[in-house]
């Protein structure tokens, strides 16, 4: 069965944009379920074939599981051994095809299906990269049809790209999700301009940092405004010298005095094929340092130290005077020599600069 120019309309521009929607795929799935007249239209996510692996279902209709779970059909366990991996990817399968693949699971859910009306079911099996499987479930009250199975025959490849995609661009959000978290406990910043030094991109924690300090103008399609006018010129230049050579040497830049922030540089490789403004140069910096958990809690657990002793340490750490960080921990000058003294004997390390280096090279900079 070809689908048509209104299939195409109705289904498929749904189908790809779902990957963006708040429900995903919500708008495809009504209509395929509406089109089949069906009680039910289920997508399925499953790393790999076997039960043990967690399932991500969107669907249109009925929510037979909560309504299964409401008629004390609560060993749903069961229906989990279903054979997927018998399933030939974009192969449309009566799921009655299967009731002999193990007597306990066809008896528990004949009834199950019984209970909730469902007459007939057919399922499609779609194999993605990354050892990612996929499958859409659809369920009648009655018979289902020579053209429902049609229309998923039809649709599996569109279906199979489409999700593809959506895997990829999950993969790509949890990306950029760790990345930001990673930037944002390691204190790291980046700014991203055109040849003109204009403003293409800004990662948050800068932008925010930046934002709130006198003479700075970080508004994207414009010019960085920089409070040292001779500084912004060089930004300027230097933005302007990177568009011509992409291999030109790096540079630094004071940003501010006060907080003193500086920053690196570099040119930009990066060429995406579709962009407002290409971005030439790239400029990273690292943030004021912002303090530590002072429980010591992770150092503790990182170290061996004990909690109290990680609290100096970490105080130490920060540059504090070890009367200074006595007096903040409530503790009386020769308590805090005595530990210092098994802090470094059990760091290994000699003095307050060693102390330093070592916290700043712990995870506990994270924390």
């Amino acid at each position: 069965m070809a689908l048509t120019s209104v299939d195409e309309t109705e289904l498929l521009l749904p189908l790809f944009a779902g990957m963006h929607e708040g429900q995903r795929f919500s708008t495809f799935l009504d209509r395929v379920r509406s089109r089949t007249q069906a009680e039910y239209i289920g997508l399925f996510f499953r790393q790999g074939d076997l039960t043990m692996h967690e399932v991500t279902e969107f669907h249109s209709g009925r929510d037979l599981r909560a309504e299964a779970i409401d008629l004390g059909f609560d060993r749903l366990d069961v229906l989990d051994r279903f054979p997927f991996e018998r399933l030939r990817p974009e192969r449309v399968y009566a799921v009655s095809e299967f009731a002999d693949v193990d007597p306990e699971y066809a008896g528990y859910r004949a009834q199950y299906i019984a209970a909730l009306g469902i007459g007939d079911e057919r399922i499609m099996r779609l194999a993605l990269d990354g050892g990612i499987s996929a499958w859409m479930l659809l369920a009648r009250s009655r018979d289902c049809s020579a053209a429902d199975s049609a229309l998923l025959a039809s649709l599996a490849p569109y279906v199979a790209l489409a999700l593809q995609s959506f895997v990829q661009d999950e993969r790509r959000r949890i990306d950029a999700e760790m990345n930001a978290i990673a930037l944002a406990r390691g204190g790291v910043g980046w700014l991203l301009l055109d040849r003109e030094a204009r403003l293409v991109a800004t990662e948050a924690g800068l932008g925010a940092f930046l934002g709130a300090l006198p003479g700075f103008s970080l508004r994207e399609g414009e010019r960085l405004g920089l409070p040292n006018v001779a500084h912004e010129r060089k930004l300027a230049d230097v933005a302007a010298q990177y568009a011509r050579d992409p291999h030109a040497p790096l540079c630094a830049l004071e940003l501010c005095a006060e907080p003193r922030l500086q920053a690196l540089l570099l040119p930009s490789r990066s060429q995406p094929a579709a962009a407002s403004r290409l971005p030439v140069l790239q400029l990273i910096c690292t943030l004021p340092p912002r303090k530590l958990a002072p429980d010591g809690a992770i150092l503790a657990q990182l170290s061996g130290l004990s909690r109290r002793e990680a609290e100096l340490a970490l105080r130490l750490g920060e540059g504090q005077s070890i009367a200074d960080a006595a007096q903040d921990m409530g503790l009386t000058l020769e308590t805090a020599r005595n530990y210092s003294k098994r802090i470094y004997a059990h760091l290994d390390v000699r003095g307050q600069a060693e102390l330093v280096r070592y916290v700043l090279h712990s995870g506990a900079r994270f924390a």
